[in-house]
């Protein structure tokens, strides 16, 4: 606004002999404050606030005071936003009858105007005395659950009631149409966005949100734990990606001493396996016979504990066919040095931290199975040419806040990621340091000083991967290898074992698979390295192999930018010089086939529309679970498209800038396009279809 615009509204009402009443009498009478945006109405009310309290003296009390706030309420139930604070501070609303300011929230209310009703009342500050369900209630049905967390916001009591309130209604049995049928006819209602899905995740939410003990909320828990253990035997026997073992510590970390869960346990056994194994189990949780099935009881009393013989032959057996299809340590089992104190990782360091050293290093974290919030760190692998070292990061830590020197290894782990002498390989590096920073905070600004990095991420889609298509059929395997697992297959000869992947890795001791599959992750990045700066060529990649490692950043969720690789050793010892890019530069252009992203279920239409575009998309199916895209996304390297609820999720289970919103009420098209300008593909008339061939 120019100043001679503010001078003449400061002349304007040096002229009123009551200048408030004469911004009502103006408000009254026209109508362009009610836009969005600023009105010449919000300037010139914007401006009596300044004045206002420079000339106190025009403020008024008493009787006029109250007709002028009578006055002002009725305009506030038609205010923009913008307005409210001004309107509120000048007509001084928070010294008005609260008994008053109630009467007329609640006028607007049964007017049906909820979401200017609960706005009101956060700006006057009434919620301690109103009905949270109440007010609520409308608000979720019109999938205003900004407007609802605002609500709540300062007030943990109404945060507790909230949360008990949605809990109940995601309680087995409970008829959410017995909600919804008292608001027939609301405006603006989406009963579709109205499930128990959609309220688990609100629960979920905003139990993050406001730091809630999240036994508050058993139903919401118990569901989710629920839909853990249905992921959890699709993952052991559909999908046979996890181990006996592995399987089984998350099954009884899941249950724990749920009674419910245990129930619905031995239903998913009978289901996927058979009565004796569903016996064992009730046996393992101690259930009481009347809360077996029929036929589970009766196999109870035949069971005998002892492995069978055959059993272990299989075993047996079936190790031997693992080193027969999977990639192998080259180094005896005595060589890897699982390390707890800080006395043995200072052995670590003194090797590690040598001039022209190259290491592989990988990390293990808890899966989340879709909890809120960023995975903390279990265990840092750190490969050198003879030897890994493991490092177990919870006895660490401990260890050092004991001593009162908990900024020891962060110290540490900064001179070896910002090192530029000493080359370092990962796989979607950035993923990884992204984890390292949510459980030590002290380590928040090691992307940034990173240098001589070389993340085989970039690799991945470089490599002239030939079809594998028979050789999979000829080993028996399900389905293609993904992610390192597939560099692994193309460049050594052998697929990564991931079936210690979900693995709990906060429990101790580890088994024994744990310590060799976490061993092998960091190590086989030197192998990788290692044949690829040899012979370049034979994969497809430039002979200068330092230029194909650090070109273009890579659009995969855990190599969530550019790691500052100024100095990366090449395989001939000379430094490759990288520019450093503004976080404030787009990226740089990419082709279809370099983009790799999986859809949540409700952008099915997208997923199809990008496939013709030649994008690599995978889809989850409209059962599927929307944590199951982070799953997806970590393990195959992939962009997460979704939409609404689900983002706040989603966004903090992958690295930054990896997780995009996409606007549900634009057609595929409209949404594709967003897409593909944000992370700019640049699509060419031969890829046009390449997919569908």
């Amino acid at each position: 606004v120019s100043q001679q615009l503010k001078e003449e509204i400061r002349r304007g009402f040096a002229g009123l002999e009551d200048p408030l009443a004469g911004l009502l009498d103006m408000l009254e009478n026209s109508s362009d404050w009610k836009g969005k945006g600023h009105s010449l109405g919000y300037y010139i009310t914007t401006e009596l606030q300044l004045w206002t309290e420079e000339h106190p003296a025009v403020q008024q009390s008493g009787i006029k005071l109250k007709k002028l706030q009578a006055r002002v309420l009725r305009i506030l139930a038609q205010c923009p936003a913008n307005l409210l604070d001004p309107l509120i501070s000048i007509y001084q609303l928070h010294t008005a009858d609260r008994n008053y300011l109630l009467e007329h929230v609640s006028h607007l209310y049964h007017k049906g105007d909820y979401k200017e009703a609960a706005i009101l009342s956060i700006k006057l500050k009434l919620q301690p005395d109103q009905d949270v369900e109440k007010m609520c209630t409308p608000l979720l049905l019109q999938d205003k659950t900004n407007v609802v967390e605002d609500y709540v916001g300062e007030y943990p009591e109404l945060q507790s009631k909230l949360l008990q309130i949605l809990d109940t209604w995601c309680e087995p049995g409970f008829n959410i149409r017995d909600i919804t049928r008292q608001y027939q006819g609301l405006s603006r209602y989406k009963p579709d966005k109205f499930n128990r899905k959609m309220l688990s995740k609100l629960v979920f939410r905003l139990l993050d949100r406001f730091n809630v003990d999240p036994a508050l909320c058993p139903n919401v828990i118990n569901q989710r734990h629920l839909r853990t253990l249905n992921y959890l035997f699709y993952k052991r026997f559909v999908e046979k990606t996890m181990t006996q073992e592995n399987w089984t510590d998350h099954v009884q970390s899941t249950v724990g001493e749920n009674r419910w869960l245990q129930g619905h346990l031995i239903q998913l056994l009978i289901s996927y396996c058979d009565l004796n194994t569903a016996a064992r189990w009730a046996q393992r949780c101690n259930l009481p016979k009347e809360m077996l099935p029929y036929g589970v009881a009766d196999e109870l009393q035949k069971l005998q504990i002892q492995e069978r013989v055959e059993d272990a032959a299989k075993a047996d057996n079936y190790e031997e066919s693992k080193k027969k299809d999977y990639y192998q340590l080259p180094i005896p089992r005595t060589n890897i040095h699982f390390l707890q104190t800080w006395e043995e990782t200072l052995q670590c360091w003194e090797k590690v931290l040598q001039p022209g050293q190259v290491v592989g290093i990988d990390m293990e974290w808890r899966p989340s199975f879709g909890m809120v919030g960023k995975p903390r760190v279990s265990l840092l692998q750190i490969a050198l040419k003879d030897e890994v070292f493991l490092l177990d990061l919870p006895r660490l830590l401990e260890q050092a806040e004991m001593e009162g020197e908990k900024e020891k290894l962060p110290h540490f782990i900064q001179m070896l990621y910002s090192d530029a002498a000493i080359t370092k390989l990962g796989y979607g590096i950035s993923g990884d340091l992204s984890s390292l920073a949510a459980t030590w905070s002290a380590l928040k600004g090691t992307e940034k000083q990173a240098q001589g990095v070389v993340d085989l991420l970039t690799v991945d889609k470089q490599v002239d991967v030939l079809s594998l298509e028979q050789s999979y059929k000829d080993r028996g395997f399900r389905q293609p290898e993904k992610g390192l697992s597939r560099l692994v297959q193309h460049v050594l000869g052998k697929p990564l074992d991931k079936t210690e992947q979900l693995s709990n890795w906060e429990k101790r001791p580890l088994r024994e698979e744990q310590i060799l599959y976490a061993a092998s992750d960091a190590y086989c990045l030197l192998e990788i390295y290692e044949k690829l700066c040899k012979d370049p060529a034979s994969f497809g990649l430039s002979s200068d192999l330092t230029k194909s490692l650090v070109g273009k950043p890579s659009i995969k969720p855990r190599a969530k930018k550019q790691l500052n690789k100024q100095e990366v050793p090449s395989p001939s010892g000379q430094q490759c010089k990288g520019s450093k890019k503004e976080t404030s530069c787009p990226p740089a252009p990419i082709s279809p086939k370099e983009f790799s992203v999986v859809c949540d279920n409700m952008l099915q239409g997208l997923g199809r529309y990008l496939r013709c575009l030649g994008v690599d998309v995978r889809m989850l199916e409209n059962e599927d679970d929307h944590r199951k895209a982070a799953e997806i996304a970590r393990q195959e390297g992939r962009v997460i498209l979704t939409s609404g609820l689900p983002y706040q999720t989603l966004q903090s289970q992958v690295a930054e800038g990896r997780c995009f919103s996409v606007n549900c009420s634009e057609k595929a098209k409209e949404q594709a396009l967003q897409v593909l300008k944000h992370f700019n593909v640049q699509v060419s008339l031969a890829d046009i279809f390449s997919r569908c061939q």
